[in-house]
């Protein structure tokens, strides 16, 4: 076992390397829906800003690399307690009750309410309190969606005819489902339009209630459907999770959940977290300047945007999940095994998700923030509303942008830290297990420098939209 002065010392050592990122600069989270204004650029060199960041997760593998005691990274990891929720039942139709009420508002006020966007509730209710707000809790408290989803509860009521699911499909139509709501997110006014944002929930909710009729909602929400799997997989970065087997709550560090061996089951599952962190990093990337530059230059070869914006989606996630299998066999190499890539593949995929988790809580807490307050204003009369120039939209002081930087770097070093667990218990030897994360290492600072290069840009209008 590590001594306790290494244990000290490396610990002395992180908390200066997560100290000196709080300085790095300030940016602002991209808020790209409902315009809730932009960000501004860092004030410091972008080459300087993003070798910090880089060098940042870089030194967190070396600091991890330290500990090297088996059972030290076991206990740490297997660390937990029940917890105990009183009046489980209750809390249980109460929030069942609730994603029906929300939803049955969603869409009574996306038809019924102001066509003003910052005016309307239900428009709000989506984009700032369940794609900003309850997903930040999925990922810092628990994932509490399965109770909540109005979709869920719904199909559990209807007959199902429980056919055979195709197993060659896998989980592939949700990384599609996910790609394409990403997609219709950036392109269409669903941002704007209460009504459109309403029509296109009933169209979701219709697919969702078919697809759970034909193959039963345990097989559906579990398999297809990207937004009950997004929540799901952010659950695992939590510090409360569910026992899959007894259903019990269980209180652990926050990411341990993410060394569990079967989270990530097939190059499918591996294909949708990559999707997860790329979707994220698309939002913010079709807002920078630079794509302000790029697109039109494409468009004047020709390329229609309603061709560039999905080409450069798919284009994007190839990318990325072309660089993530070359990590995987460039682990099998320098490690030395004959373990597959397909096998690396899923054991290093959970990891990323604490990526995924860092960049979202950057790109929409300063959102959620500063709109929440017009959440509160509209909230009292929801089918009027005030005028959207009388709604409050909170200031965010500019030193809040040096957070986001900080939460980014936060869940790549988390990533790091649960690769290195992964690791040890995938490879029985120390130095296979060290090895085999230099390429998964290589990947994440390139995550890393791409996800703090558009958080540190400001934030514009794409073009053609």
């Amino acid at each position: 076992m590590v001594s306790t002065s290494l244990r000290r010392r490396s610990g002395h050592l992180l908390l200066a390397v997560l100290a000196g990122t709080l300085f790095v600069g300030t940016a602002a989270a991209h808020g790209g829906s409902l315009g809730a204004g932009g960000r501004e650029s860092i004030q410091v060199p972008t080459w300087l800003f993003l070798l910090t960041g880089g060098g940042a997760v870089g030194a967190s593998f070396l600091l991890a690399s330290f500990v090297t005691d088996r059972l030290f990274i076991r206990e740490l990891h297997g660390w937990g307690r029940d917890a105990v929720v009183p009046g489980r039942r209750l809390l249980v139709a109460l929030g069942k009750i609730a994603g029906l009420a929300g939803l049955a508002a969603v869409l009574g006020i996306g038809f019924l309410g102001p066509d003003a966007a910052l005016a309307n509730l239900g428009l709000l209710l989506v984009w700032v309190g369940w794609w900003a707000g309850f997903t930040m809790t999925t990922y810092l408290v628990g994932n509490t969606w399965p109770i909540l989803d109005p979709f869920r509860t719904l199909s559990s009521a209807l007959p199902t005819l429980d056919r055979d699911y195709p197993e060659r499909f896998g989980a592939w139509p949700s990384v599609v489902g996910l790609l394409a709501l990403i997609w219709l997110e950036v392109v269409s006014p669903l941002a704007d339009d209460p009504g459109l944002l309403a029509t296109t929930i009933v169209g979701y909710g219709v697919v969702t209630l078919a697809g759970a009729f034909v193959f039963g909602p345990d097989r559906w929400f579990t398999t297809v459907d990207p937004v009950a799997r997004v929540f799901r997989y952010y659950g695992r970065v939590a510090p409360l999770t569910r026992d899959d087997e007894t259903g019990t709550l269980r209180l652990r560090l926050p990411g341990s959940a993410l060394t569990d061996a079967r989270l990530v089951d097939g190059l499918d599952e591996v294909g949708f977290v990559v999707a997860l962190v790329w979707v994220t990093t698309y939002d913010g990337l079709v807002a920078t300047p630079l794509w302000a530059d790029f697109a039109p230059a494409v468009v004047d070869l020709g390329v229609p945007p309603a061709v560039l914006y999905p080409l450069a989606l798919v284009v994007g996630y190839l990318v990325f999940f072309g660089a993530y299998w070359l990590a995987a066999r460039g682990a099998r190499r320098l490690a030395d095994s004959y373990v597959t890539p397909a096998v690396l593949a899923r054991r290093f995929a959970p990891p990323l998700l604490a990526i995924a988790a860092g960049y979202h809580l950057a790109h929409y807490l300063e959102y959620f923030l500063s709109l929440f307050p017009a959440a509160l204003a509209v909230a009292p009369t929801p089918l009027a509303g005030p005028a959207a120039g009388e709604v409050p939209i909170a200031v965010i002081p500019g030193w809040f942008g040096a957070l986001n930087l900080t939460f980014v770097l936060l869940g790549h070093l988390l990533a790091i830290w649960v690769a290195h667990a992964a690791a040890f218990d995938r490879f029985p030897g120390r130095l296979q297990a060290i090895r085999s994360q230099y390429t998964f290492t290589l990947v994440m600072v390139c995550y890393t420098m791409v996800s703090l290069w558009i958080v540190s840009q400001p934030s514009v209008t794409p073009p053609f939209l």
